[in-house]
C-alpha cells in the first residue's frame, strides 16, 4: 500500500506524465521520501502558467534521457528555472526498426526493449543513477519524451535499489497509461508522425516491467549486482538509500 502523504500526480498545462515516486515501502520498513525524485515526460512544454508550480518543487537537477536529435527538434527545459540540466543519453536500438508483427506478446516485446536499454544504455544509466544517489543533486526530475520507457527503466532500477517490491515498481510504471491519452492527443495535433504506426509503443502493461526485472536478475543475479557491474559503487548505493529513504 502507498501512503498518499503528497499528491503523486502533478498537473501542468502541457506536461502530462509528471509525478513523484515517493511513498512506496522500501528496505527495512522504510518509505521512499516524497519530493526528492520525480519522473516526467518532456519538460520543454512547461509554459508560463506552469512556472510558479514547477519552481515551488525546488528542482535542482534535470536528467534528460533523450537523444540529441530529440532535444534539438523539441527543445529542453527552460534555463530560467536554474536547474542543473544533464542530457544523459540512454543509447538503444531505434524502436521503429524493431518489428512488432501481429500476434506479438506485447509485454515481452516491451521487456526486450528495456533489456536493450540496460545493455546498450549502460553509460547513461550509470550517470543517471549517480546523480540520483547524490543528495546534493536532489530534488531530481528524470524524463524522456513520454516519461514511460527510458524514464521508467531508470526509475525501476532506482526503486529496486531502495527495496521497493516488483509489484509496486510495476504499478508505478503502469500509472503512465492514464497519462498517455492526453499526451497522444497533443502529439496527434503537433507531430502526428510520432504516433502513426507506433501505437503499440504508447501503453504500459505492468507485466512488461515485471518481465524486465526478472530478465535482468536472470542475467546479472540481482539489480544491485547489475548496477555494480556497470560501475555504481557500494558507497553510491548507500548514499542513495540514506537520502531517498525515510528514517
Amino acid at each position: 500500500m502507498v501512503a498518499e502523504s503528497y499528491s503523486r500526480n502533478l498537473r501542468f498545462s502541457a506536461t502530462y506524465n509528471f509525478r513523484d515516486v515517493g511513498g512506496y515501502p522500501g528496505l527495512d520498513g522504510r518509505t521512499v521520501r516524497w519530493r526528492r525524485l520525480f519522473r516526467a515526460d518532456s519538460l520543454h512544454r512547461l509554459g508560463d502558467d506552469d512556472a510558479a508550480a514547477f519552481t515551488a518543487l525546488g528542482i535542482r537537477t534535470v536528467i534528460d534521457l533523450r537523444r540529441p536529435f530529440e532535444v534539438e527538434r523539441f527543445g529542453r527545459v527552460h534555463e530560467r528555472y536554474g536547474a542543473d540540466y544533464r542530457n544523459l543519453v540512454l543509447e538503444h536500438i531505434d524502436w521503429e526498426e524493431v518489428e512488432h508483427p501481429e500476434g506479438t506478446v506485447h509485454e515481452r516485446w516491451l521487456a526486450d526493449r528495456y533489456l536493450n536499454f540496460a545493455e546498450d544504455g549502460r553509460a547513461g544509466i550509470l550517470d543517471s543513477l549517480r546523480l540520483i544517489a547524490d543528495p546534493a543533486a536532489a530534488p531530481v526530475v528524470v524524463h524522456c519524451m513520454a516519461g514511460k520507457d527510458r524514464t521508467g527503466t531508470i526509475c525501476a532500477l532506482t526503486l529496486a535499489l531502495l527495496g521497493v517490491s516488483d509489484h509496486d515498481i510495476a504499478t508505478d510504471y503502469a500509472l503512465t497509461t492514464a497519462a498517455m491519452a492526453p499526451l497522444t492527443e497533443y502529439l496527434l495535433t503537433t507531430s502526428p508522425e510520432t504516433i502513426a504506426g507506433n501505437e503499440h509503443m504508447f501503453d504500459s502493461p505492468p507485466a512488461a516491467m515485471r518481465l524486465f526485472l526478472d530478465d535482468l536478475r536472470a542475467l546479472h543475479g540481482s539489480v544491485e549486482d547489475y548496477v555494480r557491474e556497470i560501475g555504481l559503487t557500494g558507497a553510491e548505493i548507500a548514499a542513495m538509500r540514506r537520502h531517498l529513504l525515510e528514517g
